[in-house]
């Protein structure tokens, strides 16, 4: 697999970019530049990522397709669409979305978010942008959330059946899928179930790490990867079973020294299991 991050500042030159991957080891990253991107600006970070040794791993489509606001919908499946033009441009893996809310928080919980009317929409919304866009390298995928379709294999297996587009693929991010004490203890088990269902569907994979408070009700607060209680010795066992270049991309921190911080943990944490990242 390739260790990767978001980005911790903006770039302007592809080559600042580049230096900041490879200063810190990283062989994966996010997509540094948006989709009004000219030609020029996109074969200029191609070129930085081919002499460099550096994938994009996803494009970020972040946005409520599913909204019930009917302008906010729209524009949200015109930008998700863009942001999947982009991807095959670059010759990412994945362009990501969440599946959405039917809420005002775009990212939020809503009661009806597991209605049967709720997983139409986000399967006629997903085959829209793969239609409209009609993607040959890249897939759409949906990250795996605690409040909305996908939150298991289960349901993402669905999803997948639903939708039939082959551009249709999976991102997993277990930390999302643990929302509830049985689960957090259990969670190597639920990666395991995931892998051994979704496997061959998986593209792309968030890095964090999630720990359970002692106090009432239920408090699970996201971590630094190593800070928390997420099996990684388990996730990492399976990832290294898929190819060998699928990207885990560490997340949702805000200072280069978080990264490394990370970045340190996963890294011993593999060379533990002799897989090389």
């Amino acid at each position: 697999m390739r260790l990767g991050t978001s980005l911790w500042r903006s770039y302007e030159d592809p080559s600042d970019w580049a230096q900041d991957m490879k200063r810190h080891g990283f062989r994966a990253s996010v997509c540094p530049i948006g989709k009004d991107a000219d030609d020029t600006v996109v074969a200029a970070y191609l070129d930085e990522a081919g002499r460099n040794d550096l994938l994009i791993g996803e494009v970020g489509a972040w946005c409520n397709p599913i909204s019930p606001d009917d302008a906010v919908r729209k524009a949200a499946l015109e930008h998700c669409k863009g942001q999947l033009a982009l991807a095959e441009r670059l010759g990412a893996l994945c362009c990501v979305n969440i599946a959405g809310s039917r809420g005002e928080q775009w990212d939020g919980p809503h009661p009806d978010n597991f209605s049967d009317a709720t997983f139409a929409l986000i399967v006629d919304s997903v085959r829209e942008v793969i239609d409209a866009v009609k993607p040959r390298s890249t897939f759409y995928t949906l990250e795996t959330m605690p409040w909305v379709f996908p939150d298991s294999a289960d349901s993402y297996l669905k999803l997948i059946r639903a939708i039939d587009r082959p551009a249709f693929a999976v991102h997993l991010d277990p930390v999302n899928m643990v929302s509830s004490p049985r689960v957090f203890y259990r969670n190597g088990d639920m990666i395991r179930d995931f892998f051994a269902k979704l496997g061959p569907y998986i593209k792309n994979c968030h890095a964090k790490d999630i720990a359970l408070a002692g106090r009432l009700t239920v408090h699970l607060d996201e971590k630094i990867p190593g800070q928390g209680a997420l099996d990684y010795r388990t996730f990492l066992t399976e990832l290294h079973k898929l190819d060998p270049d699928i990207p885990l991309i560490i997340e949702h921190l805000s200072k280069e020294e978080e990264y490394a911080e990370a970045a340190g943990y996963i890294r011993r944490t593999a060379e533990s299991l002799s897989i090389p990242l």
